[in-house]
């Protein structure tokens, strides 16, 4: 696969993805019980905004070089916000986390982090982000495999799925993991994130994870009006058995980077299936 999370590291799609996964983590590890984490496509672990990959799209610029010189981000971004300032101690916006910095810094003791990545060169540098923390591992595996592998094993479990869609079947297989997970672990919490271009894509996909979830939530950051296929106009999230009390926190979030990143007719919402 040609894909590298490195064009596009702190982009608008990255905010919405970010705070929401640091508010899920902030809500499942106020639980005393042991969590695991499985990331099925990690990525490299951070980014360097200054590289080679990040500046030939330049991306960032209207994305967390934005939110961190607002003085008016809503506090779903707090948790972001203060891992950006953590890697960049001496000022500015270089270094960038990917989720499994994220991830890594917010496990506890007995809590484990299961990150997977099929890149040779990724895998390598995820490792060493890893490394420091005694509770995260890096696997050369196929996530969607290693998440199912992971569910009905017992304890709490929490699935981040954000693969790159550059496969014909990811919105397949998503649904496939999900609907698996969910049949061994009823209690997980999963989380996918998901590109919108255009409504009918979104909406099947929608329509085919419902039945394996009895609690979805959908949180939708739409940047332009999703009238060209081609085009990624939005992004969203969409989580089987959400904390409570994260509708509210989601929809700021989305709604300050709709309003301060998007286009006129953009639009933000967070939903619950059957609600």
């Amino acid at each position: 696969m040609n894909y590298r999370h490195a064009f596009h590291a702190g982009n608008f799609a990255d905010l919405v993805k970010h705070a929401t996964l640091t508010l899920l983590l902030d809500a499942l590890t106020a639980a005393a019980a042991p969590l695991t984490v499985v990331d099925t496509h990690a990525g490299a672990g951070g980014y360097d905004l200054d590289g080679e990959l990040a500046r030939r799209t330049g991306e960032a610029a209207q994305g967390v070089f934005r939110l961190m010189a607002a003085d008016d981000a809503p506090k779903a971004f707090d948790g972001l916000k203060g891992a950006v300032r953590a890697g960049n101690p001496g000022g500015g916006v270089r270094f960038y986390p990917g989720s499994p910095s994220l991830i890594a810094a917010a496990l506890r003791k007995g809590d484990r982090y299961v990150a997977c990545e099929l890149r040779d060169d990724d895998v390598a540098l995820l490792r060493e982000t890893l490394a420091p923390f005694p509770g995260a591992t890096a696997h050369q595996t196929d996530g969607f495999a290693m998440a199912e592998r992971q569910a009905g094993k017992g304890g709490r479990l929490f699935i981040l799925i954000d693969p790159p869609f550059e496969r014909g079947d990811d919105y397949a297989r998503i649904a496939a993991t999900m609907a698996s997970v969910l049949s061994l672990d009823p209690g997980a919490c999963v989380a996918v994130w998901l590109p919108l271009k255009d409504l009918e894509t979104f909406d099947a996909f929608l329509r085919s994870v419902e039945p394996a979830c009895r609690d979805l939530l959908v949180a939708e950051a739409r940047l332009k009006p999703l009238t060209d296929p081609m085009k990624m106009n939005g992004c969203a999230m969409v989580i089987a058995n959400p904390p409570k009390d994260i509708d509210n926190p989601l929809a700021s979030a989305c709604a300050w980077v709709v309003e301060r990143l998007g286009e006129p007719g953009g639009r933000a919402e967070v939903w619950r299936t059957g609600a």
